[in-house]
């Protein structure tokens, strides 16, 4: 799956699954992206697979994107 077509989807999902500002979307691109061609091969996006996918393989994500991702939950509760 091209790379941009998989961060377009992922950014789509997050922005689906509620409000999240465009920093934060940034942060997402520049953190993740990385981890998730790299932990997440072969996962279709969409219906939350890609944040299952990183949190089954916390361990081994970089600390960028576990902060990335950690500032977008805080903003979600």
């Amino acid at each position: 799956m091209p790379a941009r077509f998989l961060s377009a989807a992922v950014i789509a999902s997050f922005i689906l699954a509620g409000p999240v500002k465009s920093r934060e979307l940034e942060d997402l691109r520049t953190y993740c992206m990385s981890d998730i061609k790299r932990l997440c091969p072969g996962i279709e996006p969409g219906g939350g697979r890609i944040i299952k996918c990183l949190k089954a393989n916390k361990n081994e994500m970089t600390v960028g994107c576990a902060q990335a991702l950690q500032k977008l939950k805080a903003k979600r509760h």
